[in-house]
């Protein structure tokens, strides 16, 4: 078993660490990782300047692109041998509901459905480390179970696993994605030069947080695993689609 792990956070974050301590001793792991933090890059591919791959002291490879370049690569020619399966995080920081369409972390993920096994987007529910252990220890046991999976091929699992330590976790429950409200206004600020610049702000609350949600899921202490398809087509507008469409050409 040949194992890929990426993330956002960057080669240096404890939370890779923490994930290839709970797997080294399961698969042969290997990691790619951006240089520096690339936290909300989503799916981008860097297509204007070339990627330098870097071996740590600590093995580890750094590159200078996103979450999804460092998959590419590895499932491409860069590693040996390909790996069976992509597994991204231990990101800081909850990936719920509207996240995933920003998250770094889930993209690795969604970019490593090409492995052929189920990809695994590993979120801790919390800036800080301290829980860490619990959220490794809970990513190995889900990994060491992916072969008693059944689920239609490129499917990948975002996790998110409440800041807990491991004996105070309620359990795990399968949920759907929630819906945040609209983020907060950008930040407006004006450097010593007189320029002005935009910080974007953090993101809107739980607006879709109810039971069933991954929302509601991590705040009464279960971890929240959800399934994530690669198609985006919202097939219920086609009916209303069709109506509105007809005559337009003639």
């Amino acid at each position: 078993m040949r194992i890929l792990i990426a993330n956002d956070d960057g080669v240096y974050a404890p939370g890779l660490a923490a994930l290839y301590g709970a797997l080294s001793d399961f698969a042969a792991c290997s990691v790619v990782a951006p240089i520096q933090d690339m936290s909300g890059a989503s799916s981008a591919l860097t297509l204007d300047r070339p990627l330098h791959p870097i071996v740590m002291p600590n093995g580890f490879i750094g590159l200078n692109g996103s979450p999804t370049d460092c998959v590419h690569l590895g499932l491409n020619g860069l590693l040996a041998e390909a790996p069976d399966m992509v597994v991204s995080g231990i990101n800081l920081g909850a990936n719920l509901g509207d996240d995933v369409l920003y998250s770094g972390t889930v993209a690795a993920a969604i970019e490593g459905r090409f492995a052929g096994s189920p990809a695994f987007a590993f979120s801790l529910v919390s800036r800080r480390p301290d829980n860490l252990p619990a959220a490794a220890s809970i990513a190995r046991r889900l990994v060491e179970q992916h072969h008693t999976l059944d689920l239609p091929p490129r499917t990948v699992l975002s996790v998110n696993i409440p800041d807990l330590p491991l004996e105070q976790i309620r359990g795990i429950q399968l949920t759907r994605l929630g819906h945040r409200a609209r983020a907060k206004p950008p930040v407006k600020q004006v450097n010593p030069r007189g320029k002005e610049g935009y910080w974007i702000s953090v993101s809107g609350d739980a607006e879709d947080g109810g039971p069933g949600t991954d929302f509601h899921a991590v705040t009464q202490g279960y971890v929240s695993i959800t399934p994530l398809q690669l198609d985006r087509t919202f097939h219920e507008a086609f009916k209303g689609l069709d109506g509105w469409l007809e005559g337009l050409l003639r």
